[in-house]
């Protein structure tokens, strides 16, 4: 066995003789860890708890210094042609600034190998940042610039000054003209001189100033031409290398396939890949395998270390693949395996009923279960939209006026018609309408009442996933009281005073906000036989008698 494949594969210390193997491979983007993956990843973590040459801060000891970054860790169970198990485990990206760790599986293709081009490149591109950076920074550039602005400054002042005294002095000549007879033809003669030269003199002064910004602008354009050009020139390079960097990526499926970066993302989405793809960890897992000939029994990925400031990411928890970066690449590199159905598929609504708790000719009030699309999504067209459609046929209007995600359970309010709906609407937009869910908390919360205001954005990278971002991000609200404390779970009344996607399962996650998840969250927390939220109470303005109506149904949990 070589020597680099016996650094790469780790043997169970754990009896697991006991343990069935999974019928199917896991698939990737939703999953509960199979036994095996589990028993795997906990002994990659005690290896990494007792790591301590390795340089990367993971933010989990106070006492060291340098900039935190979490990680992304994957183990992939794998039979060998033998039929032994063993396990491959993975980190996404590089740790320390380094690819290669023994241990871990090497990655796809290596960057930093010196005998590769990208350093190289690397040193041009580096070479041509300093040399933009050099002119920017030039001291007669930024003289100019500030000349620039002083002239700009003072040619407005003048002007403006000089057009409020021609203002003042038409009206006092007009004044004039109104007392002075025909006949004081010289008197008339000299206030049109009067007009005449002050309006040449503004020509003057204009013309003046325009010749002199001119001068500094050309200058200015000089110099702004040769950083533009050298910026053009740094962009063609980056570009030309980046798509050099992803036709290396060349990744094997089980068919003993191969298909690259640019291939994958052009191929199935007619796009090219977004910066880091190919570098996670379950990429790196099959290629090696299918490269040394395992045959992939199960996997499952792991965060280490602490979350980021924008994702919500639980130490040692378990996470999907991203779909973003990994999806056109894991499609490719699973073709040839036998893999379990995408739960995504799966209608979940099927066999449950939507309660209608109240209805007229304007509205209709249902009670939606858990795990029930409030719209038709892309492979499941089963939800409140469509079963109030067949259920309201002569209904006019677009029916939801606001929704409730899948996995939330509880009031939604339907309008018949189009009038209504678009009264209901303007309720929702001027934030007329009271809202109160009702969640429990994995832990509880330190601070019983307050309010939560992180800006939400979607992940770009990991749809539906939200993140919070202060640059792009639109501002999301949310107040809070604490009901109860049961087995050390928090009950919580949530008043969201906006409404944006996945807002009270963020803001409850997220290390800004409550710093604990909603119990049965599987995209901010731990799966669980539900998500343990649902809304409770919405109280509104009838659309037809402007009466206010209000309507509460208790949770079930």
């Amino acid at each position: 066995m070589p020597f680099l494949f016996s650094k790469m594969i780790h043997y169970f210390k754990k009896d697991i003789s006991s343990i069935s193997l999974p019928n199917k491979f896991t698939f990737p983007f939703y999953y509960e860890p199979h036994p095996l993956a589990i028993i795997a990843a906990k002994e990659i973590q005690q290896k990494l708890e007792n790591l301590t040459d390795l340089d990367h801060n993971f933010g989990l000891d106070k006492t060291q210094k340098g900039l935190i970054i979490g990680k992304m860790f994957g183990v992939l169970v794998v039979k060998e042609p033998n039929g032994k198990l063993a396990y491959l485990s993975a980190f996404s990206g590089k740790l320390g600034n380094e690819n290669h760790h023994t241990g871990f599986v090497p990655p796809v293709y290596d960057l930093l190998d010196s005998k590769g081009f990208y350093l190289e490149e690397e040193k041009e591109l580096n070479q041509l940042n300093f040399r933009i950076e050099e002119l920017e920074k030039n001291e007669e550039f930024l003289q100019l610039k500030k000349e620039f602005i002083l002239i700009q400054e003072s040619s407005q002042k003048e002007i403006s000054q000089l057009k409020t005294e021609i203002k003042k002095n038409k009206l006092l000549r007009d004044e004039k003209r109104k007392i002075i007879n025909e006949d004081q033809k010289e008197e008339l003669q000299e206030l049109n001189k009067q007009s005449i030269k002050e309006s040449y003199f503004l020509k003057d002064r204009t013309n003046y100033w325009k010749i002199k910004k001119n001068g500094i602008e050309l200058k200015i354009n000089e110099l702004e031409d040769k950083i533009n050009e050298l910026k053009n020139i740094r962009k063609n390079k980056s570009a030309t290398c980046q798509n050099k960097i992803f036709n290396q990526y060349t990744f094997l499926n089980a068919r003993k396939e191969y298909q690259s970066l640019n291939q994958l993302f052009q191929e199935r989405l007619k796009t090219t890949p977004p910066a880091g793809a190919g570098e996670c960890a379950a990429p790196k897992l099959l290629h090696f395998a299918f490269k040394h000939n395992l045959q992939p029994v199960c996997m499952a990925e792991f965060w280490w270390g602490a979350s980021p400031a924008s994702e919500i990411r639980k130490h040692k928890q378990y996470y999907p693949a991203c779909k973003g970066k990994c999806e056109p690449i894991l499609n490719h590199m699973l073709l040839g395996l036998e893999v379990d159905e995408n739960p995504m598929l799966k209608n979940p609504a099927e066999n449950k009923t939507l309660p209608i708790i109240y209805q007229d000719d304007d509205i209709i009030i249902v009670n939606k279960p858990e795990e029930f699309l409030s719209v038709p999504g892309k492979n499941i067209t089963d939800s409140v939209y469509s079963r109030i459609q067949k259920l309201y046929p002569d209904a006019t209007g677009p029916l939801i006026v606001h929704r409730l995600d899948m996995s939330t359970s509880g009031i939604m309010v339907l309008a018949k018609n189009i009038k209504s709906y678009h009264h209901l609407q303007r309720q929702f937009l001027k934030r007329q309408i009271k809202k109160r869910y009702v969640a429990l908390l994995e832990n509880e919360i330190k601070i019983k009442t307050g309010t939560i205001e992180l800006p939400l954005s979607v992940d770009l990278d990991d749809r539906p996933r939200q993140i919070v971002c202060y640059d792009y991000g639109k501002n999301a609200k949310t107040e809070y009281e604490e009901i109860e404390v049961i087995n050390g779970q928090s009950k919580v009344y949530f008043y969201p005073i906006t409404g944006r996607t996945h807002q009270l399962r963020v803001h409850a996650s997220h290390s800004l906000g409550l710093n604990t998840p909603i119990k049965g969250d599987d995209l901010y927390g731990n799966k669980s036989k539900r998500l343990y939220l649902h809304a409770e109470m919405i109280t509104f303005k009838h659309p037809k008698t402007y009466e206010n109506m209000s309507f509460k149904v208790e949770a079930n949990f």
